[in-house]
């Protein structure tokens, strides 16, 4: 008989660090080209399958009712059921303060149905916060396809990175007050191996060439992560702390609290900071780009001096706040199109102030911190159209006397792409305008393919990540007198971006794995001769970039009209769900800026995550709006999107498409 109810204690430190030491000492003979170790057994914390007849410690959350149910279940009899909701965010919640260390990575799992009757609709899981009588929200799974048919299992991750007062775990439609059962409720976690303490410090070995830094948030300043960090790496990068939605989402109102620790660790830690960053057409609250009454900002002159008076407020209060403990910020993030004529993004930004908002940015920048270096920030700028308007925008600029000391390269990468050459052209052009280059947010990618998607990370592409590592650090090390930093955007590959982007899938593009432990990637840059040999430098690739959002050309139109083609793709299916793309090609001869792409389910199908754009459903109608990076789609280009569905009898592909009510063929 099923467990109706377990908690688990918790391993005591000494005896963890010994079972840890024991699966280490047989790790190391195992060769590099080879998977590693079978990593130990999960701890089980929480199981709850309310087989008791008890709720098991679940509660509501307002005036909802809780209740255990034998309508359904998942496994054994029971389940419990969560009805009489007023509200989407109420739901069945579980207080885990008494369970959960600051610091430990948790799986939380967790079946959940809609009750007999109810439409389908769209559930989540999420973790509330408490401290000094404010509460957080952070999402552990996001908008996840339901109904009343079938069990859906929501599982991810989360670690507590902050000190609380109280932590809860709840489940939440993402609208609507549905009915909702929920089953077999897990908290578990990997015990983690030590860090290595006897191969050498990354920033060592590169001691001679250039600062090695990583991003970070919370999480990477304490316990194991701490102690990887500072033996490894010179310098930091807030990740999301300092930008402007988590430092001022509301206007005057200021929140430091994030961005003050991490600061402070540095400080505390002999750990240089870049700060990351000023202006960025994300992240950045919708009051800043409205009026008073909100109404949204024009290009009024009136309306432009308000949007440019607080963004000098705003760049006054954050670097100021923290002087001469950051000696380096992206000022400006991400402004270049070069899909447009002009290279220029088409943000709120520039909408409003035109090159203004950067003039303003890097002068307030440069009075608050004179002694700072000031940086332009972009990705993809190994690609040469996008590198050229970024030079020419800064050779512009700097000509004007905007004090821009140094560019930023991004290099969210992958295992295929770019090529060495074409990354150390992207260096030599801008050695000539004088100016500091850093690499700002290295990470390679395994994948090549939005359709790719692996269990586990197969030994071939650790090792193909491995030889991508070692030459394009091999390449910096020859630009040494150029760059002034390399830094990885992550510290490890147990929580990093590419997990949600741009596909919900677990990747392993950094240099230490899921449990702090040294990869191939590492002895990549470290010592090469640890690693099989293989061709220097890498073949140049055959696939475009995953994270790339520039449309790729097709054939030349052959017709005078205005026409589209839809190419529709089911990359992955599964019983209730599937994984498909949509190519939108235009073969006519207009371009389409702020293109709306629509078409039909047959069989009810229900989109629960979609990238590349924003996505409206309206019973079997789909309409999906461009991005801000993809909003331009040249005659012969094309523009891809991808995203997650469910369905319940069958899965028929869509019809009707239409890019701007022009009717597409298919194919």
């Amino acid at each position: 008989m099923r467990a109706p109810w377990t908690r688990r204690r918790r391993l005591l430190p000494g005896l963890l660090a010994l079972a840890c030491l024991a699966t280490v000492a047989v790790a190391a003979a195992v060769p590099l080209s080879t998977p590693s170790a079978r990593a130990a057994d999960p701890v089980l914390v929480l199981d709850a399958t309310f087989e008791d007849g008890t709720t098991q410690g679940f509660r509501p959350r307002a005036d909802e009712t809780v209740a255990v149910s034998s309508a359904v279940a998942h496994g054994g009899t029971r389940s419990l059921l969560t009805s009489c909701r007023s509200a989407s965010w109420q739901g069945p919640a579980i207080d885990l303060l008494d369970e959960m260390v600051e610091g430990t990575r948790y799986t939380l799992t967790v079946w959940v149905r809609l009750a007999a009757g109810e439409s389908p609709g769209q559930v989540r899981l999420s973790v509330q916060r408490d401290s000094g009588g404010t509460s957080a929200y952070d999402q552990v799974v996001g908008d996840t396809a339901v109904t009343a048919d079938t069990w859906v299992r929501l599982s991810g991750t989360y670690v507590l990175a902050h000190d609380v007062d109280g932590v809860s775990a709840y489940v939440e439609t993402a609208g609507g007050t549905a009915d909702l059962h929920i089953d077999d409720f897990t908290m578990a976690y990997q015990p983690t191996k030590p860090v290595q303490t006897d191969i050498p410090a990354l920033r060592e070995v590169l001691a001679a060439d250039f600062p090695i830094g990583a991003a970070i948030g919370n999480r990477q300043i304490i316990g194991d992560q701490a102690v990887l960090l500072r033996r490894h790496f010179d310098t930091v990068t807030p990740g999301n702390a300092l930008k402007w939605d988590a430092t001022q989402p509301t206007e005057g109102a200021f929140r430091w609290a994030d961005a003050d620790t991490q600061v402070g660790f540095a400080a505390d830690n002999g750990l240089a900071v870049r700060g990351h960053t000023l202006v960025w057409h994300q992240q950045t609250p919708a009051w800043v780009f409205t009026d008073t009454d909100g109404t949204p900002l024009t290009s009024d002159p009136a309306d432009k001096a308000l949007l440019l008076s607080r963004l000098e407020a705003h760049i006054r209060a954050v670097v100021g706040r923290y002087g001469d403990a950051i000696g380096v910020w992206d000022v400006a993030n991400e402004v270049i199109d070069e899909n447009q004529s002009d290279g220029l993004r088409r943000s709120r930004w520039y909408e409003i102030s035109g090159l203004d908002y950067l003039r303003t940015a890097f002068r307030v920048a440069r009075e608050v911190a004179p002694t700072a270096k000031l940086y332009i920030n972009d990705y993809n700028t190994n690609v040469p159209a996008k590198r050229d308007k970024l030079r020419d925008l800064v050779t512009r600029l700097r000509a004007e006397g905007v004090p821009i000391d140094g560019v930023g390269h991004q290099m969210h990468v992958n295992v295929q792409w770019p090529a060495i050459a074409e990354t150390e052209a992207m260096l030599q052009a801008f050695i000539p305008l004088g100016v500091e280059q850093q690499v700002t947010e290295m990470d390679v990618s395994i994948y090549v393919a939005d359709n790719e998607s692996f269990p586990t990370p197969p030994a071939d592409r650790l090792l193909t990540q491995a030889y991508r590592y070692r030459d394009l650090f091999a390449l910096y090390r020859r630009y040494a007198d150029e760059l002034t930093s390399v830094t990885l955007w992550g510290l490890a590959d147990d929580d990093t971006w590419l997990d949600t982007f741009p596909v919900a899938r677990k990747d392993a593009p950094l240099l230490f794995d899921t449990e702090l432990q040294a990869k191939s990637a590492y002895w990549g840059i470290v010592d090469p001769t640890r690693i099989d040999p293989t061709p220097t430098p890498t073949a140049s690739p055959t696939v475009s970039p995953t994270v790339s959002p520039t449309a790729s050309p097709t054939a030349t139109p052959t017709t005078g009209l205005d026409t589209c083609r839809a190419t529709y793709t089911v990359t992955n299916q599964w019983p209730g769900g599937f994984q498909a793309s949509l190519r939108i090609t235009n073969t006519g001869v207009s371009a389409h800026d702020g293109w709306t792409v629509r078409w039909r389910f047959p069989d009810g199908q229900l989109i629960s995550q979609l990238w590349n754009g924003t996505v409206r459903q309206d019973g079997p109608e789909v309409t999906v709006t461009p991005t801000s990076w993809n909003s331009a789609l040249p005659a012969g280009g094309t523009v891809e999107f991808g995203f997650l569905a469910g369905w319940k009898t069958s899965n028929n592909r869509p019809v009707g498409f239409t890019l701007d009510g022009l009717t597409c063929t298919t194919g």
